[in-house]
């Protein structure tokens, strides 16, 4: 029964994450990456019960969501629950929402790298000093990096990465779209990936196939 249940985990972690795989009887490869597999169910389960009850009330105001994808624990802010338009400094009101999650990434998941990920929509920059959707996404993304070292959490966990206005989750057609590009991404990354890195040995590259 419990194969059952943990295969059943595995088919519906791959079609909620649009991930196809197709597994051969016998395959080392294909093993590994139904352990890998198992590690991320397993990894993150708590922490994003946790988030749930503590994000609950941003949850259901829109302001935030959590995804479970490839790529880790995502946790995804509005921009404007963040910052005021144009601008690259935390809202006062936005601290306590951080609060909550540094708390999380401090006692939960004290071990995981953590990555911020700043995107905007595809308006031209018009009213602002930065040159473009480009440079404000990685500052913002910046400012929350800056925060959570600020609150405890370790500069050797953090990164951060501004995609600017290319990589939408939504049509930038419409007013809503729009407002959902605009958002920064606290990403809880897998421990499989520090895994990975120190099988390449530290600093090295690794194949982008092994972490599917």
């Amino acid at each position: 029964m419990k194969k059952i249940i943990v295969f059943t985990l595995l088919v519906s972690f791959l079609f909620v994450n649009g991930c196809a795989l197709v597994f051969q009887k016998g395959r080392s490869s294909d093993l590994k990456k139904i352990e890998s597999l198992k590690e991320k169910l397993d990894e993150f389960a708590n922490t994003k019960s946790l988030l749930e009850e503590r994000l609950s009330q941003e949850i259901r105001d829109k302001k935030v969501s959590l995804t479970r994808a490839e790529k880790g624990l995502v946790i995804t802010f509005v921009a404007e629950i963040l910052f005021d338009s144009g601008k690259a400094v935390l809202r006062q009101d936005s601290l306590p929402i951080l609060d909550k999650v540094v708390r999380i990434l401090k006692e939960e998941v004290p071990q995981n790298s953590i990555g911020v990920e700043g995107h905007t929509d595809n308006e031209p920059i018009k009213h602002s000093k930065w040159q473009s959707n480009w440079e404000l996404s990685a500052h913002r993304a910046l400012g929350v990096l800056y925060y959570l070292e600020s609150e405890g959490v370790s500069p050797m966990r953090l990164s951060a990465i501004g995609y600017g206005e290319y990589q939408p989750v939504a049509s930038n057609d419409t007013d809503q779209g729009k407002q959902l590009n605009r958002r920064v991404e606290i990403v809880i990354l897998p421990k499989s990936i520090k895994k990975i890195e120190k099988e390449d040995n530290i600093g090295g590259s690794f194949d982008e196939e092994e972490l599917k």
